[in-house]
């Protein structure tokens, strides 16, 4: 089985990619924000498996993955990240599979109202993945979410409030709409699996938790990636 891991930055998925070094992988470039960006190195966990850093937001993970997934072919795509939750009975550091993902701020405005791309038929916002993490890897279960995508992480307690009462989202990134809808257009199979750093609220560096979520997810996906390209 061939396998593309994507991920917006290097650091989220560090210890995958240096514990991927150590077993022999080739070593990546890196730009001079110390960011390896749109491009695919071959992984050791098997000969099947490529990592692609594809920079932040929606706009740069849509173009990078087009041109890999235009000249390259895969059998699965897998979303790695950390993400802020809206749900707070989603623990800090938990890891989760985002089964729904949704361009929230796709669409326009009509006085207090907005309207979503799809109602003034000018295309689609909200994407489901087109496989499930237990068709691969049973155990242990991970909790099934529904994300938004967006351009702004929340950070103000009125728009915070505005978001939930339009979608009521578990989630929130920066790229994981946009990861669904290429791999949509591509035909690849896609899996967007995260870990909560912290909760979406007034901005509170001192709560977040970014190293935790950052171990679970390597700890988890390095597991995943061990299962899956043994198949």
């Amino acid at each position: 089985m061939k396998i593309l891991v994507v991920a917006a930055t290097r650091p989220e998925i560090e210890p995958l990619m240096s514990g991927s070094k150590e077993r022999g992988a080739e070593t990546p470039s890196i730009d001079g924000n110390g960011q390896k960006t749109n491009q695919a190195i071959s992984d050791s966990f098997s000969t099947t498996t490529d990592f692609l850093i594809t920079g932040v937001g929606m706009v740069a993970t849509a173009f990078a993955l087009g041109r890999q997934l235009a000249s390259h072919s895969y059998d699965l795509a897998i979303n790695l990240g950390i993400a802020g939750s809206f749900d707070r009975d989603i623990a800090l550091g938990e890891v989760v599979e985002i089964t729904h993902d949704n361009f929230a701020e796709l669409g326009a405005e009509d006085d207090e109202n907005f309207l979503t791309l799809d109602s003034m038929g000018f295309g689609q916002t909200a994407y489901t993945t087109t496989t499930r993490l237990n068709d691969y890897y049973r155990e242990p279960t991970v909790r099934q979410v529904f994300a938004i995508t967006v351009n702004t992480v929340h950070g103000n307690e009125q728009s915070i409030a505005k978001m939930q009462q339009r979608i009521n989202p578990q989630l929130e990134s920066m790229e994981g709409a946009a990861f669904f809808y290429a791999c949509a257009q591509a035909g690849v199979p896609a899996l967007q699996i995260r870990a909560v750093s912290n909760y979406v609220e007034k901005r509170n560096r001192e709560a977040w938790k970014i190293g935790l979520a950052v171990k679970n997810l390597n700890t988890f996906a390095g597991d995943l990636l061990r299962v899956v390209s043994s198949r």
